[in-house]
Order: structure tokens, then sequence, then C-alpha cells
């Protein structure tokens, strides 16, 4: 997990109240003298960053039976005042009847809200928008000091098929489809901040329309290509003994004439692979729960297994809330959404630059199938040894007359 990462998990835990521990709790007040209401004593201790037990709030909504009876001449008043019924709308205990029967329909009321937004375009904002620039940076000086990572024999012009069509298939519908996710998704998170200053909102707004369009449909492309690939390549991405010789010297990116063993994917692209998956899976599931609006919440049952596990209390934390209103459970889902893409991007931007100008004949391997053998001598040369020994096997093999 990347430092940036682990601090917006913890921004966006924070400002949506998951983590009821990071500021310290404030003594009980006794609030007798208010009548339940707020004190000074509250106000002061919410100014020193002290948590202030809520409840005294959100389960004062008035007692209806203590209301004169109706055929008095005060009719019902006196058992809940307006500000009652607006306390319980707030903290969604309202005991509210409505016609529309669509998911989270009776909640009037939630305010989360403005938090969520003042994180999205804060932190999350922020810290994606550095993670992806920095990453940008950081491949930029390493092409200025490295260059193009070149073979260092000479091509042999005879080539060797690696990647059939059917996975080159599987490939560029997965990076296909998350190319346009990435830039969709970019655009209805900065479009209001640097797109609309350029074209105005009235160009913008279809675009805008266009980009959800896109963001909402790909997305189905993504996970049938995240299958495809998980299915050819997984049985060649366990990690082997060959993967700690490649990690040690750094797969010889970082100098020439370093050639570390490696079958069909090196320890770098079973890094890569792991991290596709990883997250795919993560951001697919986030997605769906975002496709079908309140109709697959996910985060409570989530806090459930994590309080089970331990993890929040061994960080320091107390446990996770496991009961979430639906619009906090959307909120959510569409912060880890973001969360997850932006250093998604940040890997593949990695594995762009290796793919197309980092490296000599990298391209050709998604581009025609087709490598130098030179190439895979240097960069894959157990892999290349299984090939010509099942070419060898196969062409000593006669057909029985």
């Amino acid at each position: 997990m990347t430092p940036r990462l682990f601090i917006s998990i913890l921004t966006l835990l924070s400002v949506l109240g998951t983590f009821p521990a990071t500021a310290q709790d404030a003594p009980v007040t006794d609030r007798s003298a208010t009548g339940g209401a707020t004190t000074l004593q509250d106000i002061l201790d919410r100014q020193k960053g002290l948590t202030v037990d809520g409840a005294y709030r959100s389960d004062n909504l008035g007692v209806p039976d203590n209301a004169a009876p109706i055929e008095n001449q005060l009719g019902t008043l006196g058992g809940v005042s307006q500000s009652d019924d607006w306390r319980a709308l707030r903290y969604n205990k309202a005991d509210v009847n409505v016609s529309s029967r669509s998911p989270a329909a009776d909640v009037l009321m939630q305010d989360g809200g403005m938090t969520w937004l003042e994180f999205r375009q804060g932190p999350l904002a922020t810290y994606g928008g550095w993670l992806l620039l920095g990453m940008l940076g950081l491949l930029l000086v390493f092409y200025a000091i490295r260059g193009k990572i070149r073979i260092d024999g000479e091509l042999s012009g005879h080539k060797v098929l690696r990647f059939p069509s059917i996975e080159r298939f599987a490939h560029w519908l997965l990076a296909g489809s998350f190319i346009l996710l990435g830039i969709t998704g970019l655009i209805q998170l900065f479009g209001r901040h640097f797109i609309i200053p350029l074209i105005g909102h009235e160009t913008f707004a279809p675009m805008a329309i266009a980009g959800k369009w896109i963001h909402n449909n790909v997305a189905w492309a993504f996970m049938l290509g995240l299958i495809m690939v998980t299915v050819f390549w997984i049985a060649h991405n366990i990690p082997n003994k060959h993967d700690l010789k490649w990690l040690a010297v750094g797969g010889g990116l970082f100098s020439k004439g370093v050639h570390p063993p490696a079958k069909k994917f090196n320890a770098g692209q079973k890094i890569i692979f792991w991290a596709v998956i990883v997250l795919g899976v993560s951001i697919s599931v986030s997605g769906v729960s975002l496709l079908f609006p309140f109709e697959l919440p996910m985060f409570a049952a989530t806090f459930e297994h994590l309080n089970a596990w331990g993890l929040p209390q061994a960080l320091g934390f107390d446990a996770l809330p496991t009961t979430l209103a639906p619009h906090v459970e959307m909120q959510l889902a569409q912060s880890w959404h973001a969360i997850v893409a932006f250093v998604f991007m940040a890997i593949i931007f990695a594995h762009i630059y290796l793919g197309s100008v980092g490296m000599q004949g990298a391209f050709d391997a998604m581009g025609s199938g087709e490598v130098d053998e030179q190439w895979a001598k240097e960069h894959h040369g157990l892999w290349l040894e299984e090939v010509k020994a099942s070419t060898a096997a196969k062409a000593d093999v006669r057909p029985v007359k």
C-alpha cells in the first residue's frame, strides 16, 4: 500500500465518521440545566477537537405519548416539537411514509453529503492528482537517466510467438476499456475545476453526460477482459524461485548486460498482474455497487469482517460502524472506487511506459504477438527454452501409417 493511498483511506474514513476514536472522547457533560440540549461545554469540547457523543441530540426526538388527548382544546400539541421532527429527519429516525418505493426513498435528510463532497474535492482530488503527476514525473526522470532499454545482442530476425490472438484480444479489451474508464472518470472528477473554465458549462455538460454513459457501459467490457486475462495467465503468474533472482538485480532494468532468468512472465510482470487482478476486482465490485445504487451495499458487511479480524483495534482505532445509512454506503463506494482508480492508473502508467517507449521490442509482444528470438533470450530465457523444447518434441512426432 502506497503512503498516499494509506493517507487517503484514513482521511476518507475519518471525515465520514468511520473512525470515531481518531479524536479523544470528550468527558460526559451534565445537560440537566439545558433540558438535554447543547451546552457551552459541548461547543468548547468540539472546538478542542474532542469527540462529543451526539446521542443526546439524535435520541432527543420528543415523546408523542406525552401529547394532550385529541379531544382537548390544545389537540395533540406538546408531544413533539418542530425541532424534534427535524432532528428525527436528520438522523434518519423519523417514521416516514413515502409514495416512491425506490431504495432509500424514505431518507429525506442526509447531513453527510457535504462532508463527502469536501473529501471528493479536497483530499481525494489533491492526493490523487499528485499521485498521477508524481508517477509521470518519475518515469520521465527514469527515461532521462536510463533511456530506452535495448537488447544487448543483435536481432536474430527469427520470430517467436509469444501471445496468440485470443490472449492479445483479452489484453487489449482490458487495456482499451481501462483507458476509456480512466479518462471519463477523470473528466467527472476534475471537469468542474479544469475543463469548465476552458470550454464553459454549455460545452462541458454534453461531454460529462457522454462520459458518464461511456463509463457505465464500458465497465462491463473491462470486467470481461479482467476475467479473460485471469483465466489465460494466472497459471503463469504463480511466484517461483526465479522471481527472487529477478528482483535481486532489479530485472536488469537499471543496468546493461544483466539478464536474470524468467519464464513467460518475470517477477515485475507478475507484480503488475496481481495488482491488476486485486485492484480490478475491488474497483469492479465498488463499480457494480454504484451502477445499482442502494441495491448492493458492501461497506457495512466489510466493516463487520474487519472488526471480527481485529484490524481496526490493531491499528489503535475503535471498531468500525456496522450500521450505515444508505447514502453513506454510496458515498463510501464512490470514494473507494476513486481511490483504487488513482492507484490503478499510477501502476498502469509504469506498465504502459515499459510496454512502449521504455523497452525495445516489448510492444511487439502485444502488437503482432511475435518477438525476436534474441529479445526472448535476454528477457525470458527459460520461457524460450520451453518453447524450443515443445517445438522440437512436436517435430519428432511422426504420423502412424
